[in-house]
């Protein structure tokens, strides 16, 4: 089972009818974020790979992952906010091993993100997954 706050969206997204009503969900999501401090965009914190520029700060402690970010785009700092909900208070060695394509499936993403999105969707993973398993 993934961290409660997925299972929540997951939850959301059964209730919500259209992809339009959940792809307002998730901007809304993403607007609700804090924004991240300009001196927290910096190159190290930067994402390649995707379409809108985008930064990922994460945080290690006592073993648990955090980590915040922020995007250019709407809908890209919603697919933030997402990731949040995935994998934020997650013990290092749960992150690692999260199949975020399994878990990102059951919102059906897959099949409603543009090529461009999916990519850059997949590389904030891989920064997630690389700065875990490195800790």
């Amino acid at each position: 089972m993934a961290n409660p706050d997925f299972e929540e969206l997951v939850d959301t997204f059964e209730f919500l009818d259209d992809w339009e009503d959940r792809y307002r969900h998730v901007i809304d999501m993403g607007k609700a974020m804090p924004p991240l401090e300009d001196a927290l965009r910096v190159p190290a914190a930067k994402v390649d790979g995707c379409a809108s520029q985008v930064w990922l700060v994460p945080q290690i402690k006592d073993g648990i992952f955090t980590f915040r970010g922020e995007s250019d785009a709407m809908i890209v700092r919603g697919l933030i906010a997402v990731l949040i909900a995935l994998y934020n208070e997650q013990p290092v060695a749960e992150v690692v091993k999260t199949d975020a394509a399994a878990e990102l499936g059951r919102l059906g993403l897959n099949d409603h993100l543009s090529a461009q999105r999916s990519n850059g969707l997949r590389a904030m993973v891989e920064r997630i997954r690389e700065t875990a398993a490195a800790a």
